[in-house]
């Protein structure tokens, strides 16, 4: 399971096949931060009548818009010393179209389609629009951190937040906590949930008998429902 530079559970963006699984051999890219947010919307078109003899407008609907997510990431390699665009070159791959030669005609291949994935959500669409920002250099210049925005067209009505199935074993969706020197249950329950109180379900997931002694390093599944 990928996680950020913070041990939580990472964000993913990664090219998918016709019927929206994952390519074996496609593009991936791991989400070193996860977005703080992220904003879905989409936009319907209606045109005013012409003749209308009422006081109120009569709108006739036209045409259904698609749905857009749009967000921004940071990728970070200042640790590591290398250059940032390595990893953010992956997703520029992801907005290119390819030629082929067809017998005497050379034919474009549109960009392949993606998915955003993080926890229970998950947006299939193309990348209509990005652009990437570097905002930190090493001495010679090598970028080393990244602000990307990003949006996503989606073309095809697909379901964002697919239901469990409760006989097919998947169970709740969970994710990993990497403990850390100073970290409580409480405090973990605040992080993942908004609410301390929760800390109970992660120690009865986790079989913690005493929740005052929690040893750093230890990896903590944490369910989220």
């Amino acid at each position: 399971m990928p996680q950020t530079r913070g041990n939580l559970q990472a964000a993913r963006i990664f090219e998918v096949d016709s019927s929206g699984n994952e390519k074996s051999d496609g593009v991936s890219v791991d989400c070193m931060f996860n977005p703080f947010e992220y904003t879905v919307s989409k936009s319907n078109t209606y045109e005013d009548k012409a003749k209308n003899s009422g006081d109120v407008p009569h709108f006739e609907f036209k045409k259904a818009g698609p749905q857009t997510l749009k967000l921004n990431l940071t990728f970070d390699t200042y640790e590591d010393q290398e250059n940032v665009a390595l990893t953010t070159n992956k997703l520029w791959k992801l907005m290119e179209s390819k030629t082929r030669e067809e017998g005497n005609k050379a034919k474009k291949t549109p960009p392949p389609e993606v998915a955003f994935e993080w926890g229970v959500f998950r947006f299939v669409a193309v990348i209509t629009n990005m652009t990437q920002k570097f905002t930190l250099f090493m001495n010679d210049g090598t970028p080393v951190r990244a602000k990307i925005e990003i949006t996503f067209t989606q073309h095809v009505d697909v379901e964002d937040y697919p239901n469990q199935n409760p006989t097919s074993g998947g169970g709740p969706i969970k994710r990993v906590w990497n403990v850390t020197a100073g970290d409580r249950l409480d405090s973990i329950a605040y992080a993942v949930y908004g609410d301390a109180t929760r800390w109970r379900t992660i120690a009865e997931y986790n079989q913690i008998r005493n929740p005052l002694a929690l040893t750093p390093g230890t990896k903590l599944t944490i369910p989220i429902e």
